[in-house]
């Protein structure tokens, strides 16, 4: 061989065991985007992707990192305040979705890296979810406010003229089924009043007369509640069948009552959902208007 053939064999060899090299190492993630300094790399917005594909989210792309974007802004926050989320907590998240899709967690794990996403992916965004509710209860809920006066002038406007009516009543129950609500009609067409309905009861068999107590219309179904209204003291209603046999309710005492407490309640309930996530959305805006966000 000679000198020159030596040198080209030479630095094919080198070539060569550059080329091998390069190979070997492990393909470095680009940053595409950074929050406050924090990068996120192409990949997690590739992984992030297939999860949208996976789940039938269209968000393309640009969905999948705003999503990473939002997730950072986050857990930042969250940092902030001094909340961390533990790993049992997001494990927990985990194995619930896993319930809700009726498999284990190994097959829920299974069917993501199926779908070319790694278990890490969802779970970073379970982390992110966890962290914000977190920061949402700590930060967003003492200044969300809801006014009594708008309540009840909503809750009023909601009150049918069947509701306004507060009752004692007695329950008599046919218990068992099977012929019961020929028996349970024969003591409705009989009965005289609540002060003897156990009296008459005792002409029957397997037939338990309950004092219900006073309840006001807005707390029963609107079924109940119309026929409810359409009798008087010593009324009976017809016989509907439950869970244990036939039942009736007996009015005992009837008064003209506007009790706004348990419609109140669920607007209450309603109303301080939309202002909560009405108010934790515009926190959420104002820490996105304030970050350094860097596309590259």
């Amino acid at each position: 061989m000679t000198l020159a053939s030596f040198r080209r064999a030479s630095r094919a060899l080198l070539i060569s065991l550059a080329l091998a090299m390069a190979s070997a190492l492990p393909a470095v993630a680009a940053t595409v985007v950074s929050v406050n300094g924090q990068p996120i790399s192409d990949t997690q917005v590739d992984q992030r992707l297939r999860l949208f594909r996976m789940e039938g989210n269209n968000g393309g792309r640009k969905g999948a990192m705003e999503q990473l974007i939002t997730e950072s802004i986050q857990m930042q926050e969250a940092k902030r305040l001094g909340i961390e989320v533990t790993n049992a907590q997001v494990d927990q998240a985990f194995l619930q979705i896993a319930r809700n899709l009726k498999v284990s967690q190994d097959r829920l794990t299974a069917m993501l890296r199926q779908g070319g996403v790694s278990s890490d992916t969802l779970q970073d965004r379970l982390r992110a979810a966890i962290a914000w509710n977190a920061v949402t209860q700590q930060a967003v809920v003492p200044q969300v406010q809801i006014s009594d006066l708008e309540l009840d002038q909503k809750a009023a406007s909601q009150i049918a003229d069947f509701q306004k009516f507060d009752y004692i009543l007695k329950e008599v129950i046919f218990i068992g089924s099977g012929g019961r609500s020929g028996q349970a009609n024969r003591y409705r067409s009989s009965f005289a009043g609540c002060d003897s309905a156990v009296d008459l009861s005792l002409a029957y068999t397997d037939v338990a007369v309950v004092d219900v107590g006073r309840r006001h219309a807005t707390q029963m179904p609107d079924a109940i509640a119309k026929e409810l209204a359409g009798l008087n003291v010593g009324g009976i209603t017809k016989p509907r069948v439950v869970e244990n046999g036939v039942s009736m309710l007996a009015v005992c005492q009837k008064e003209q009552a506007e009790d706004l407490t348990f419609v109140k309640n669920g607007l209450e309930a309603e109303a301080g959902g939309d202002a909560l996530n009405k108010q934790a959305a515009e926190y959420l805006q104002n820490l996105r208007d304030q970050a350094k966000i860097i596309y590259n």
